[in-house]
């Protein structure tokens, strides 16, 4: 073989690499997707998580497998996904306010800078529930005897930093109160901790309640500005003089540093399942309403959620 020869091998060889690595990412997915939950199965975040991998599969033509990894309040799940490959096949649902509140408190494993915003997909009102067979039929019948028990009256959530601990949080502030929080790792373990009896208040989101509500648990109120239009019948804490506001938003993240074309093709199709009906459907028979905000404008808020967080931190240190 002559050097021309032996030039134009190397040349061809090239070629070959550079075409075969873009028909890869052209290709992407060619294998299933995982998305990763901070939380056991059964919960609002879970669910979520679970509802959307149906119908990313059918956009990407892909499996989208849920894996759950609960603990320390979700932060074991977006830690692992913060160090993750960022390949698109790793990717996170997130619960706000936890997102950010983690790494306020302590060394969460993540940062918010960790990750790549895709989008917020729904917001899950917080809200306090009892069982069907306690005695507090109302908010305030409810607040009496936690005034006349300060630090008795248990009250379950899904971990420290959630939204279910700062709703506690905020109403212990608003009302001059102190409840005996019990954190669990994840929703459907606390509520069958208020349907059992064994925690007296489940500070659980109204998709999470809602299911049960009238049967098993009594939803007595719901942290929304308004009341939701999915439970029209559960009056806002503000409606009973206690004035909080406070939700749960899930949204979608991968590793930090996404390839521009996986994280393109991620996007489009979370806009389309946004748009879609029988998703939108599906949404709010879970008593959660659709959210939808691509990634600039969900980092955006998050932004502005993070400073006001951290104003609040520095006022009330909710961990200790």
């Amino acid at each position: 073989m002559n050097q021309m020869q032996r030039f134009a091998g190397r040349v061809l060889f090239v070629l070959c690499s550079f075409f075969a690595g873009a028909g890869a990412a052209w290709a992407w997915p060619d294998k299933p997707i995982e998305i990763v939950v901070g939380f056991v199965p059964g919960g609002g975040t879970d669910i979520t998580a679970r509802t959307l991998a149906v119908f990313l599969e059918k956009e990407l033509g892909s499996a989208v497998v849920v894996v759950n990894k609960p603990g320390a309040s979700g932060a074991i799940a977006l830690a692992s996904v913060a160090r993750a490959k960022p390949d698109g096949y790793t990717l996170a649902m997130t619960n706000m306010p936890g997102l950010l509140t983690l790494p306020i408190e302590r060394d969460a494993g993540f940062v918010p800078t960790d990750f790549t915003y895709l989008a917020n997909l729904v917001s899950d009102p917080s809200a306090f529930s009892v069982s069907m067979e306690s005695p507090y039929k109302t908010l305030g019948q409810l607040l009496a005897a936690i005034q006349a028990n300060p630090g008795k009256i248990s009250v379950s959530s899904s971990g420290v930093g959630t939204d279910d601990h700062l709703l506690m949080v905020f109403f212990e502030k608003e009302t001059g109160t102190k409840l005996n929080h019990i954190p669990f790792p994840g929703a459907a373990p606390q509520r069958n901790a208020v349907i059992g009896g064994h925690t007296e208040i489940g500070a659980m989101n109204v998709g999470e309640a809602m299911p049960y509500n009238g049967i098993k648990v009594r939803i007595l109120a719901q942290a929304g500005e308004t009341r939701s239009a999915l439970a029209p019948n559960v009056p806002t804490f503000k409606e009973q003089g206690v004035n909080i506001v406070m939700s749960s938003e899930r949204g979608l993240v991968g590793p930090k540093g996404l390839p521009a074309d996986v994280q393109a093709k991620l996007d489009q199709a979370l806009a389309r399942i946004a748009a879609n009906p029988e998703f939108r459907k599906k949404i709010e028979s879970q008593f959660t309403a659709l959210d939808y905000l691509p990634g600039l404008l969900w980092q955006e808020r998050l932004r502005k959620a993070d400073t006001e967080l951290r104003a609040l931190w520095a006022r009330n240190r909710w961990a200790d």
